[in-house]
């Protein structure tokens, strides 16, 4: 592994070590309030099974060289967990046994493709098998703030899209994008690319409206910082009901 190659990974190690850490605030609400509130739990289950496919994929009898893939994801994968069982401790009943099946449903997917990744494929076979499943839940990841981009054009203030967040967006995508090219992985460089090029459209965006007046600040988002949305309420208007942005593993 070339010193490039290297400290891009250690790079972007960090900065989505950032990203993973970032809805600590929502979950410190949480834990206070005894409630999930309108919070959704499903983006951090998803990003759960993001975390554990890549992880699988960074490691050695699966894809050479990308050790440091699976050192950032096996952590982001534990940190995730907490974050959902978390939730599953605070969260109503039935949103509770909806959260659970999704994380049942996880975990088993995850199981299928490891076990199915061993038993079944060998070599390059197996390194493009695992690299699909990694990649097509890695986009589905970095694409969750789109409907927050939207919002952003459509109220013409980024309230809901914070500056260093957008930035560590752009940031982990590029560090990770650079080290795919560098190691020669599409299946590391066509997902990042994507969160990379995300991430530099947050950033405009950002520049473009945050001078403009923001309206008033909807109680129900109390600023928090995490992955994906609240749910909406029933009956509120847009600014109301569409929640924060917040994070994006």
């Amino acid at each position: 592994m070339d010193i490039a190659h290297f400290l891009f990974g250690v790079f972007g190690n960090a900065t989505a070590l950032f990203l993973f850490l970032a809805p600590t605030i929502t979950f410190r609400r949480i834990v206070r309030r005894k409630s999930t509130e309108q919070f959704s739990g499903i983006p951090y289950v998803m990003t759960l099974l993001n975390c554990l496919l890549s992880a699988w994929y960074g490691l050695p009898f699966v894809s050479k060289n990308n050790i440091l893939v699976s050192t950032i994801n096996g952590t982001g994968s534990a940190i995730e967990i907490i974050y959902v069982l978390i939730f599953l401790l605070f969260a109503p009943k039935k949103e509770k046994a909806k959260i659970f099946g999704l994380f049942m449903l996880v975990l088993t997917v995850f199981a299928a493709v490891a076990l199915v990744s061993l038993l079944a494929f060998h070599g390059n076979a197996r390194k493009i098998f695992c690299g699909f499943a990694a990649t097509i839940f890695s986009i589905i990841m970095y694409a969750s703030p789109l409907s927050i981009m939207r919002m952003v054009i459509k109220t013409k203030s980024v309230e809901f899209m914070p500056f260093f967040l957008s930035l560590f967006v752009f940031l982990c995508g590029t560090s990770w994008f650079v080290f795919g090219l560098l190691g020669r992985d599409p299946f590391v460089a066509v997902p990042n690319g994507f969160g990379c090029g995300l991430g530099t459209m947050q950033l405009i965006l950002y520049f473009i409206y945050h001078k403009k007046g923001e309206p008033e600040k909807p109680s129900a988002a109390n600023g928090s910082v995490e992955i994906g949305q609240e749910k909406p309420l029933e009956g509120t208007k847009m600014a109301n009901g569409n929640g924060a942005l917040v994070e994006q593993v």
